[in-house]
């Protein structure tokens, strides 16, 4: 009984010993040599694998500054001091960086947007949008069933009574909310951009209005108070914020916007806190 048991121990050893070394020569055989350039670049990047500057990951980022002349700029969450080290580590001149961060170009909360029917479907923004677009009577605004929530690595997206509101402190700019907005509500502007109008509604104005409290009703109040070209209306009569030459934050006072779709983004924040009845207060 113990010849036996020893038999098979020493059985069961060999073969433990034949299969490490089989792994050790084929891990020796087939291993690839990395480049410390680009592990180096890579150490260096924020390791965040959003995949916002077009590559797979930062591994794959780090292989194309290195090996294939890309910028280090095409990583949206690296920081301007992050740029910098990569780019004297690489000896080449580093480029200016503005930080970009998500917007949602929509007001349209559930206690501000009109509902159409009660939907029963997934809670998911492109599910909705193929079956009738969700509860909203906004053909236009946001579905808000948060896929742009899910979507986003750093957790910069809130759900605010119905409505995607970003935290731009902690928004990174990669951009992956912007591809999962079956609306094309979200863009990406410069951070230091801090008011918008809060609308993407291309109908009449007097259909907006029916349908949202916060709709943007082209009045041209906003135009007509800045005077000076930074407030522009689209083809489409949606009313734009000049991102390369933006008004002053008092603008949102000044104008006196009939509706609240041009709000201060710190405002916008607030606003979805509160009811509408409220924010007349």
């Amino acid at each position: 009984m113990t010849t036996t048991f020893l038999a098979a121990v020493c059985v069961v050893g060999l073969i433990g010993l034949i299969l490490g070394c089989l792994i050790a020569f084929t891990a020796k055989k087939f291993d690839v040599e990395t480049d410390p350039k680009v592990d180096k670049v890579r150490e260096m990047l924020p390791g965040a694998n959003c995949g916002g500057c077009g590559f797979a990951g930062c591994a794959d980022l780090a292989d194309a500054v290195v090996n294939h002349g890309v910028s280090p700029g095409r990583c949206t969450v690296l920081s301007a001091s992050g740029l910098k080290a990569i780019s004297a580590f690489l000896g080449v001149e580093a480029e200016e960086k503005e930080k970009m961060v998500a917007v949602v170009f929509c007001g349209g909360s559930l206690s501000r947007a009109a509902r159409k029917a009660q939907y029963n479907g997934i809670m998911d923004c492109r599910s909705a949008n193929v079956a009738g677009g969700g509860g909203k009577a906004c053909s236009y605004g946001c579905i808000g069933y948060g896929c742009c929530a899910r979507a986003c690595p750093f957790g910069a997206i809130e759900m605010r009574d119905g409505l995607a509101v970003v935290h731009p402190e902690v928004c990174r700019g990669c951009g992956k909310c912007i591809s999962v907005c079956p609306r094309g509500l979200i863009r990406l502007v410069p951070a230091s951009v801090k008011i918008h109008v809060y609308c993407s509604s291309a109908d009449k104005p007097a259909a907006r209005r029916k349908v949202c409290a916060a709709a943007c009703i082209s009045c041209g109040k906003c135009i007509r108070a800045d005077g000076q070209g930074r407030v522009v209306k689209q083809e489409n009569g949606t009313i734009r914020i000049n991102n390369e030459n933006p008004p002053d934050v008092s603008l949102a006072e000044t104008a006196g916007c009939p509706t609240g779709a041009l709000q201060t983004e710190e405002a916008h924040r607030a606003l979805q806190s509160i009811s509408p009845e409220d924010s007349k207060k």
